[in-house]
């Protein structure tokens, strides 16, 4: 399971947990939810710490093999590659 989803179903779980404890307080529904909200995300802060660093990482080894791709596309394009037919001692003209 990747790190993101792991992260993102441990948010709505810490939402369900305290909303569930603050169920059987007696206030308004819309102060409930913004209150589970709030303490939620204050917990997830700690509690899933682990789970958040995993994901910053997962995200940025994607997007430095995004940016590795892409120079090698516009390298391509550029057309600073060589073919790989080329034997060693043959030039382009």
């Amino acid at each position: 399971m990747s790190a993101a989803v792991k992260y993102t179903l441990g948010r709505i779980g810490l939402f369900v947990a305290v909303l569930a404890a603050l169920w059987f307080v007696d206030m308004n529904m819309f102060l409930r939810l913004m209150l589970a909200l709030v303490f939620s995300a204050a917990l997830s802060f700690f509690l899933l710490k682990g789970w958040r660093d995993e994901m910053a990482g997962e995200m940025a080894e994607a997007s430095e093999r995004r940016r590795a791709e892409k120079e090698r596309l516009r390298s391509a394009l550029a057309g600073d590659d060589q073919p790989a037919e080329d034997g060693p001692g043959e030039q382009r003209s």
